[in-house]
């Protein structure tokens, strides 16, 4: 008689868990996202604003202008907010910001409530989702793939753009101005709403460790004095002439890209016929090629002297906004794809190099220097705004600001060949 065959039970490994930083990653990801979304759509508004209630497009523009200052000033003080209450209360206060800055928008009838709305509720906001909210994450989460996942959360707000805004500018064009505000306004209370739900401000808040990290890292307490170090940062580098020097070149910079085209591309395409969809593909484009050329930009700047770097991006970029003039036209050209693409490339091209010369000059500091010189990218984003739609009414065309930021940035060519790159030491 055949004695049965004992059963053996198999034993499985479970297979490897999905780590949590990278579901962090995400979330963090569609939060600036959505805020990079916010950014563009001012540029949607001008004209049709300038239609339905004959405001001028300088009083509609003084909002982008205050919304792109505010983003700017924000970052910095945001960073130390998250050290000190927590990383999921800022991000969720500031998706709420942005919500009701638009929701209020879509029941507007003065200029001053845009003004409130879009430039000081949306720019506080959206001030908190930026590269110092990529840093506070990575640097959190991550022992390992730093770089990269800080590269990718960098690139979202360009990704924003390229997934929302030919949208919302088909909406626009369809529908008029206000159901694609009210709808962006339900998107970022969704994602407030994916945030409470997953993102948390430690791993060890969920028992974990960084990705990567061999130990367990305990939760740090709560920071305290996080935002007058920052005041005592700026007071220092205000003493140092690199710091006038960068700051100038970010000043310029932001006047030639975010600042002009956020908020003035539609309406300047828009003068030569261009439909506001075709528009809005080819502003997608840039913030496309964008990435691709900070990406580019970060692995030369490891290769090649940045300062030299600096002035061959602004170099090439003074070249586009001088040919762009004679490039618009009713239709999509080959030489506007052209422009689009090497305009793109050199677009966020400044700021791994900037970066890599703050952390020369100012050592520890220099990421809070950078944070300094990119609140002086936005003031000079948000002159630009502001100045180019003022001058577009006095001189009834953009032919005049393409040259005069052309000239700015032959400028910042310039100042960066005298920046030095060593060490300097200043007393706080």
């Amino acid at each position: 008689m055949a004695h049965p065959t004992p059963t053996t039970t198999t034993c499985r490994t479970p297979g490897p868990r999905l780590h949590r930083a990278w579901v962090i990653a995400v979330v963090a990801g569609a939060a600036i996202v959505t805020a990079g979304a916010f950014t563009t759509v001012p540029g949607l508004l001008v004209t049709p604003l300038h239609e339905e209630y004959a405001w001028d497009r300088g009083q509609i523009a003084l909002a982008a202008s205050v919304n792109m200052v505010l983003f700017g000033l924000t970052a910095p003080f945001a960073a130390a907010l998250m050290d000190r209450i927590g990383t999921r209360r800022v991000v969720m206060g500031a998706l709420l910001l942005v919500s009701a800055g638009a929701l209020l928008t879509g029941f507007m009838t003065r200029p001053w409530q845009l003004t409130a709305y879009w430039g000081v509720l949306i720019g506080l906001g959206s001030g908190c989702l930026t590269m110092t909210f990529a840093a506070a994450v990575t640097a959190r989460w991550f022992d390992r793939r730093r770089g990269l996942v800080t590269g990718a959360l960098s690139s979202s707000s360009h990704l924003g753009q390229l997934l929302f805004l030919p949208l919302l500018a088909g909406s626009v064009d369809r529908f008029g101005w206000r159901p694609p505000v009210v709808t962006l306004a339900f998107v970022a209370l969704a994602v407030a709403a994916l945030v409470l739900l997953l993102l948390r401000d430690h791993p060890a808040d969920v028992g974990a460790k960084p990705y990567g990290a061999r130990e367990f890292v305990p939760r740090p307490p709560p920071a305290s004095g996080a935002a007058a170090r920052t005041l005592k940062v700026l007071a220092a580098a205000l003493r140092t002439g690199p710091f006038w020097l960068l700051a100038g070149m970010f000043v310029l910079c932001g006047a030639s890209t975010n600042g002009i085209m956020w908020s003035n591309w539609a309406p300047a395409a828009h003068d030569h016929g261009m439909r506001v969809t075709a528009a809005a593909s080819l502003l997608s484009l840039i913030g496309v090629f964008s990435a691709l050329g900070a990406i580019l930009s970060g692995w030369l700047t490891d290769r090649f002297d940045p300062r030299r770097l600096l002035t061959v991006c602004f170099a090439v970029r003074a070249l586009t906004l001088l040919a762009l003039p004679v490039l618009f036209s009713s239709a999509v050209t080959a030489p506007m794809l052209l422009f689009v693409l090497v305009y793109g490339l050199v677009d966020v091209a400044t700021v791994p190099p900037v970066i890599e010369l703050c952390r020369r000059v100012y050592g520890e500091d220099g990421p809070i220097v950078f944070g300094w010189a990119n609140a002086a990218h936005q003031l000079g984003a948000g002159a630009s705004a502001f100045l180019g739609a003022t001058a577009r009414d006095a001189f009834g065309t953009y032919d005049p600001v393409w040259f005069a930021l052309a000239a700015g940035c032959v400028v910042a060519a310039l100042l960066a060949v005298v920046v030095r790159d060593t060490l300097v030491k200043v007393e706080q």
